[in-house]
């Protein structure tokens, strides 16, 4: 099962895609962490990187595919796997398919977390709070000035990504604003087919 989970910063990604995985046993691959990852253990691609990061620089859309394609090689993700906030653009979109194209393998479903925008700042803070609550380290993006300024981001960059997969028959949207459980329902039954 190759997933892809999108929607926007504080829509429950990361909450489902934990029990995607704890569920379907495939892993959540996160490009930050690939990317990481990839330059610790110097791969080719991950040399590349290291030079473009210590220079300051973004990693180009060719190095992150490259870091996908060879992470998607790993034991793990032979049968399947979830990307989390990847592609974030539609030339990302599009060279993603090219390279699963070339391993032979495709996506199987692409799920949006639909959200009420308006409410998620109150959302990133209520997180932030009960984190606090429970003596847990806050997220430095659950700062509300920073997440609306990774909202505007999402929007100016990201949400395009949803109408490139929807055009294809391959997006399902569900309801994020539902409670925790009822969007895992969702996505199980989205998952299903059924």
């Amino acid at each position: 099962m190759r997933l892809i989970f999108l929607g926007p910063p504080g829509a429950g990604k990361g909450t489902q895609a934990i029990r995607i995985v704890e569920k379907h046993r495939i892993p959540q691959l996160s490009t930050g962490d690939m990317l990481r990852a990839a330059v610790a253990a110097g791969s080719p691609v991950g040399v590349k990187a290291k030079a473009v990061m210590d220079s300051g620089g973004l990693v180009s859309d060719e190095i992150v595919i490259g870091i996908v394609a060879d992470r998607i090689e790993e034991p793990d993700a032979k049968t399947g796997f979830i990307l989390d906030g990847f592609p974030r653009t539609l030339a990302q979109a599009e060279a993603l398919d090219v390279m699963l194209a070339s391993k032979g393998l495709k996506l199987d479903k692409v799920l949006e977390l639909k959200v009420d925008q308006s409410k998620l700042v109150d959302r990133i803070v209520r997180r932030a709070e009960e984190a606090k609550a429970a003596g847990l380290p806050v997220r430095k993006d659950d700062d509300p000035e920073v997440f609306k300024t990774r909202l505007q981001a999402y929007n100016r960059d990201t949400a395009v990504v949803a109408p490139y997969y929807e055009q294809r028959g391959q997006l399902t949207a569900i309801d994020g604003m539902q409670p925790i459980d009822a969007v895992t329902s969702a996505i199980e039954k989205a998952l299903s087919g059924s």
